[in-house]
């Protein structure tokens, strides 16, 4: 009977679970922006460009640019990214662990407030916006432990919102900030159960409540800075700097059963606390260096993903604190180098491309129960821009992009070990591509 009240809770609590973390999705630590790129022109340039990309996705990766273009902006886009994520036997074949692609559709928006105020002072506001599965599901995530692997960073991506502003300050320099919004996510269930699993007088309440991070972002035009009036050789140069802080979805749930004969009133209390699409603290500085017809740039991005271990404490789904010392999850901060390139084969037509490598943050290769793998990769950019002029509506062209990326997952071999203790060897690896287009209108 012990056992039977056991399975009726359980089920009564994985009902509960079930609504607030949408089913089917994969576990992830990932995030649009950082996982692949927001728009095309991030996505084709290993985002090694995205510090100085005038589009909106500036909120996410330099608030500042959105003062590079005085024009406002309104667009929309999808991305598809699919997944095929590999782990077996090191001397075998990979089997294909994870193969469900992620897909977005995108629209971003920005503006000059300016005109609001009675001074002649530019304030850019600008917003993007990215839903999962064209945009059918706003809380993609799951959270679980594994017997088999999962990886640490690809998967289904919740909600990607951001919110930002900036302006110019002095003769080139620009500053902004925005902030990045997730939800916090908690549900609380009050109900009587049979030992059949059926349950009466239920209670339950759901909450969500946004969660605030901020980003900050400063850019420079060294020639306007420096030399506004005659010509020098800080000309065409251009320096950027950002930071973000860390931010994560949760989800919290608490629940109290009361199971007729077997456990009387106040009930067994359940509760259950996860976080998902965990984004490091980043520290970002980058560079470019442009003439009419073409530009080179690049960035060091450093990623402080050993905080992941703190958050870990109170994830109860990933708890750390039921394993020995030797076996917890450790994280590495990593530094992330990109290199980008554009060049404009007519004046309506620019092709450009990126590269980057990308250490994996996992330290240990032997995590119990959770079973997290990640590998060191290669991302390769290549994309196409196409301006089209003759417009008899529209005040301004209309701008099309299309980026395409492939990432290449290095074989890394881990330990897996169940909930019985046994220990399987794999290899993981794994290749990513991803496909994005955007219709950009000027106003």
């Amino acid at each position: 009977m012990a056992f039977a009240s056991r399975l009726s809770v359980r089920a009564v609590s994985l009902t509960l679970m079930s609504l607030a973390i949408s089913p089917f999705a994969n576990a992830s630590m990932g995030n649009l922006g950082t996982s692949y790129g927001v728009m095309p022109v991030d996505v084709a340039t290993a985002q090694s460009m995205s510090m100085f990309n005038s589009q909106v996705s500036a909120t996410y990766y330099n608030p500042a640019y959105l003062t590079s273009d005085p024009r406002g902006e309104l667009t929309t886009g999808i991305l598809h990214a699919e997944q095929e994520l590999r782990s077996a036997n090191p001397n075998a074949n990979g089997d294909i662990l994870s193969n469900s692609p992620s897909q977005h559709v995108l629209i971003g928006m920005k503006t000059n407030l300016g005109s609001l105020t009675r001074y002649d002072h530019p304030i850019y506001l600008g917003f993007i916006a990215g839903v999962e599965k064209y945009g059918k599901e706003m809380l993609a995530f799951s959270s679980e432990t594994s017997e088999t692997g999962q990886f640490l960073q690809y998967g289904k991506e919740p909600l990607f919102l951001n919110i930002g502003a900036a302006t110019p300050i002095w003769r080139g320099v620009a500053a902004g900030a925005s902030v990045r919004i997730t939800l916090d996510a908690t549900a609380k269930l009050d109900a009587v159960s049979t030992l059949g699993g059926e349950t009466s007088r239920e209670r339950l309440s759901v909450n969500a409540e946004p969660s605030l991070k901020t980003i900050l972002g400063a850019s420079a035009d060294l020639g306007s800075t420096f030399c506004p009036d005659m010509d020098c050789y800080l000309q065409g140069w251009e320096v950027a700097a950002a930071y973000r802080s860390k931010s994560s979805a949760s989800t919290t749930i608490d629940s109290n059963i009361i199971v007729t004969q077997t456990i009387p009133d106040p009930g067994l209390s359940l509760a259950v606390s996860t976080i998902d699409s965990f984004q490091p603290e980043t520290l970002v500085i980058g560079a470019q260096y442009g003439t009419e017809n073409w530009r080179i740039g690049g960035s060091i991005e450093q990623q402080n993903w050993s905080d992941l271990e703190k958050e870990f404490s109170s994830d109860t789904v990933k708890d750390q604190q039921s394993v020995s010392q030797a076996d917890r999850i450790r994280f590495d901060d990593i530094v992330i180098p990109r290199l980008g390139a554009e060049t404009h084969l007519t004046p309506n037509l620019a092709l450009r491309g990126g590269i980057a490598f990308e250490p994996s943050p996992l330290k240990t290769t032997r995590n119990p129960e959770i079973n997290y793998l990640d590998t060191d990769k290669i991302v390769l950019g290549l994309g196409l821009s196409a301006t089209y002029d003759r417009t008899r509506l529209l005040a301004h062209p209309v701008r099309f992009d299309l980026g395409y990326q492939y990432q290449q997952l290095q074989d890394r071999d881990f330990t897996l070990v169940d909930t019985t203790g046994s220990e399987t060897e794999v290899r993981a690896d794994g290749d990513i591509h991803v496909f994005s287009g955007s219709v950009t209108l000027k106003f």
